[in-house]
């Protein structure tokens, strides 16, 4: 595994153990605790509430509660008292912005949606991406979830991280050409990837 290389009169970097939690604006605390504790199983955990933000000092009232995962992280939100929720990105596509969750087998993630669509809620999948599977789905905030089946094992993974920074090295150079020939006025059009690790899927198209 790559390390991270030391910078001269800096201390290295914390070793960061695990997510502690993801914040996501709520429209409604009871409306997220049904569909979080009731419908997916995590349970409510933690709630602070305050008028006033510590890491900024400005006035804004809010009630911003946690619900915790099997490994002691977390995925919480805020309650604003206003009944609104945060506003999708206007640049981005829904599908880009998402958090995925790990479950165990392919069989808890077919369970779950399948307990999913029992409570009204659509589901995309189960879909396919090689090293894992996953369904789709979003909450009563309009925040695109997923849950993932690894099938990947770990020495798989060790072997794509091998490869992982030429990949992306690679993206970067052909990036900068691609921004040198933008800024000459050759052409405007998306930059693709130089590989296509998907195919079967365009070939539906």
């Amino acid at each position: 595994m790559t390390s991270v290389k030391p910078q001269a009169g800096l201390p290295a970097p914390a070793p960061i153990q695990q997510l502690h939690h993801y914040a996501y604006r709520a429209r409604d605390a009871e409306e997220t605790r049904h569909f979080y504790e009731d419908i997916l199983g995590l349970p409510l955990y933690h709630i602070i509430q305050s008028d006033y933000v510590p890491s900024t000092g400005e006035y804004c009232p809010y009630t911003h509660f946690f619900f915790r995962l099997q490994d002691g992280s977390f995925i919480a939100f805020f309650d604003l008292g206003d009944d609104e929720a945060a506003l999708p990105s206007p640049n981005t596509p829904k599908w880009v912005n998402h958090i995925s969750f790990r479950v165990n087998t392919t069989g808890e993630l077919e369970n779950t949606k399948a307990r999913l669509e029992a409570h009204g809620i659509e589901v995309l999948g189960v879909t396919d991406h090689h090293i894992f599977k996953s369904i789709y789905f979003f909450d009563p905030n309009g925040i695109r979830l997923e849950l993932t089946a690894q099938l990947a094992d770990e020495f798989q993974m060790l072997q794509e991280s091998k490869t992982a920074h030429a990949r992306l090295g690679e993206w970067n150079a052909r990036k900068e050409q691609w921004r040198k020939e933008r800024a000459e006025g050759k052409g405007a059009a998306p930059l693709k990837p130089q590989q296509n690790d998907r195919p079967e899927v365009g070939a539906k198209v």
